[in-house]
């Protein structure tokens, strides 16, 4: 099982490679906000779990495993801006503050349930306009 923090490796090299076509190690400290030596350190340990290729001056891919891993990360991440969309969180930073705060501590069972929520609401707007537009003023 990844970690908290090699789950946001896996989530962005997964992104940077459906965006570009490839990860660098610059793109993802650039991403992650990190030093290219915690980048480094991190990619080794990644690539020691199977989850990553490195081939020297050529750049990094992800093995099946991997890719599978950071488009699930992925999903999980795009459905908890959803909802929280859905809420009414309109700030992006808010958004993407929350969700890193609480994407690594879902359980797969809830996370499929918050899922099938999400696709209920896309699915039936006007039920859900219903349900946060009787909600209590003082919140």
């Amino acid at each position: 099982m990844s970690t908290p923090n090699q789950e946001d490796y896996l989530e962005a090299i997964w992104r940077l490679t459906q965006e570009k076509g490839y990860a660098r190690v610059t793109d993802i400290a650039e991403r992650l906000q990190i030093s290219q030596a915690s980048v480094s350190k991190m990619l080794r340990r990644l690539h020691a779990d199977g989850l990553l290729e490195v081939e020297r001056y050529r750049g990094l891919s992800l093995t099946t495993v991997g890719a599978r891993q950071g488009q699930r990360l992925l999903a999980r991440h795009r459905t908890l801006e959803c909802f929280l969309q859905h809420l009414g969180v309109s700030d992006p930073e808010v958004v993407y503050h929350d969700v890193e705060g609480i994407e690594h501590y879902f359980s797969a069972y809830t996370l499929e349930q918050l899922t099938a929520l999400v696709q209920y609401i896309d699915d039936n707007p006007e039920w859900w306009q219903h349900f946060i537009q009787n909600l209590p003023e003082d919140r």
